[in-house]
């Protein structure tokens, strides 16, 4: 069992995400950085869609009622250990009674905690991941708080056996925010001029304080749109089209640009200009409040192959361990 002495900032149970059910509008939620939540739960023995604590800006402080191994991933918050510096990426056993405390993110904005065995909360259509807009999954579909209980599932790791393996440095993602974010433009982006088209990728946005597990609301210059009359059902902005569905992930640009998230909505009347590779959402969730955005655009073919390299990664760091 853990014991959460405090929540932190927005802390909650995530795993993979919810699939299936996007025909019904329920989005699939799950950890934002999907590569750090699945590298934390590698290094404990779990399997990747074990359910871990995803912390956003400000870490949770958690005590265990038994031994554990834990490994936390993600961005950097001081972790200390009954006061001792933790090391991030890294196995560790942890004895009962000791406490678990994470600062503020200072590379990044998530930080992901796996415990051997699992966060063992309760499956809500297929998965334990919180959807907090609806009170729906993890620890009663809400961020956690001081004074919540987390059952740990079973597990048959030696913890002599994991503590203390580590990924390399090498394999390790860096947050730059001057890292381009790479997108495949569609599927209205005709909607926008030449200009709008090159206002989109060739301008520097910046993440506002309206971004979060819904959608990354950017700010930068206005987007251009071709003049037409709308047809009907599509509204009078000029941004407006008929209903249309929207994939994770996808441009959205009512005035400016939102990038959609794991919690979105799956549909809705704005045109949708691109939609951000898979393995780039990972990075994108880890960009902090007024850190810069720049899109690239790549063909379909290239996101296959960056998320094939993606994979070859994660099983590099499988085998390393």
């Amino acid at each position: 069992m853990i014991e959460v002495t405090d929540g932190g900032l927005s802390t909650t149970v995530q795993d993979l995400g919810r699939h299936g059910h996007y025909h019904i509008g329920m989005p699939p939620s799950g950890t934002m950085d999907q590569f750090a939540g699945r590298v934390a739960n590698v290094l404990v023995g779990n399997d990747d869609d074990a359910a871990v604590l995803e912390m956003t800006y400000q870490g949770a402080t958690l005590e265990f009622t038994e031994d554990a191994v834990v490994a936390i991933t993600g961005a950097s918050m001081g972790a200390t250990l009954d006061g001792e510096d933790l090391s991030l990426w890294t196995a560790h056993a942890v004895d009962a009674g000791s406490e678990l405390s994470l600062a503020f993110a200072e590379d990044g904005a998530r930080t992901y905690l796996a415990v051997a065995g699992g966060i063992d909360v309760p499956e809500y259509m297929g998965s334990r991941s919180t959807y907090t807009l609806v009170s729906l999954g993890g620890h009663e579909g809400r961020a956690l708080e001081a004074g919540d209980r987390l059952p740990v599932g079973a597990s048959s790791v030696d913890s002599t056996a994991v503590d203390g393996r580590s990924v390399p440095d090498d394999r390790r993602p860096t947050y730059d925010p001057s890292e381009p974010i790479r997108v495949v433009t569609g599927l209205c982006d005709y909607r926008l001029t030449d200009d709008g088209r090159t206002a989109l990728l060739d301008s520097e946005w910046t993440v506002s304080a309206e971004a979060d597990r819904v959608g990354y609301r950017l700010e930068g210059p206005d987007i251009e749109f071709e003049p037409r009359e709308q047809p009907f059902g599509a509204g009078t902005n000029p941004s407006n089209v008929v209903d249309l569905g929207y994939p994770v992930g996808s441009i959205q640009v009512p005035e400016q640009p939102i990038v959609l998230m794991r919690d979105a909505v799956t549909g809705g009347g704005y045109v949708t200009v691109g939609t951000v590779i898979s393995v780039d959402r990972n990075r994108l969730a880890q960009r902090q409040t007024n850190q810069s955005v720049h899109f690239e655009a790549v063909s379909v073919e290239a996101a296959h192959e960056a998320r094939h390299a993606h994979e070859e990664r994660l099983d590099a760091i499988r085998s390393s361990l």
